[in-house]
């Protein structure tokens, strides 16, 4: 784990390495099509709107604050992923509220081997946040690929056969309903269950 938060990325870092390779008409991975392109562009576009005017909520904020942790958050991501676009601003938000979480991100298509271990119903779905203790290097838990209610959106629509466009079309709109709302609200209850974990396993 170590070697991989050494290649990962700063926010800034990552938002840079967006910006300069949408300027060459490119995103990350090996795949530049305009298709892929045209979703890299669209999904900076959602990242500054919602860095811009996402709001943590007070009890969320105040309860991530008052934890005494040493964590980094490692995020396996995409710039063209719809669902990173939609859920990393508000993981930086959240992590912004306590002094003792720091954000890294890491792009998934570089970095198989690392993705094999966090593996969703054996998909390699992104994002995936990785919790770690810094002290300790231990793995404290994981969330992704999306907020539980969003991914009950996903499996039921799949299961009926939804097309993938209008699948996507559809995540999209609960996304824009929920405004990082429900996210919220799960990673204030992981933070507080992976305290007390790594209180249990520290003592």
């Amino acid at each position: 784990m170590k070697e991989y938060l050494n290649r990962s990325l700063t926010y800034s870092d990552y938002l840079e390495l967006l910006d300069r390779l949408l300027d060459e008409n490119k995103t990350t991975g090996n795949d530049h099509s305009g298709a892929m392109v045209g979703y890299g562009r669209l999904n900076r576009a959602r990242m500054r709107r919602l860095d811009n005017t996402i709001e943590i909520d007070t009890r969320v904020r105040d309860s991530v604050a008052q934890l005494d942790v040493d964590w980094m958050w490692l995020v396996i991501t995409e710039g063209w992923c719809g669902d990173a676009a939609q859920n990393i601003p508000v993981i930086e938000k959240v992590a912004a509220a306590n002094p003792g979480i720091e954000t890294r991100y890491i792009l998934r298509d570089e970095n198989p081997a690392l993705m094999d271990q966090f593996l969703t119903n054996g998909a390699r779905s992104i994002p995936k946040l990785i919790a770690i203790d810094r002290k300790s290097g231990r793995v404290l838990g994981t969330w992704g690929p999306r907020p539980s209610a969003a991914q009950q959106l996903f499996d039921e629509q799949k299961s009926a056969g939804t097309n993938k466009p209008l699948l996507m079309e559809n995540l999209q709109r609960w996304y824009h309903r929920d405004r990082g709302r429900s996210l919220q609200a799960e990673l204030a209850d992981l933070c507080a269950w992976w305290a007390q974990a790594n209180y249990a396993l520290a003592a």
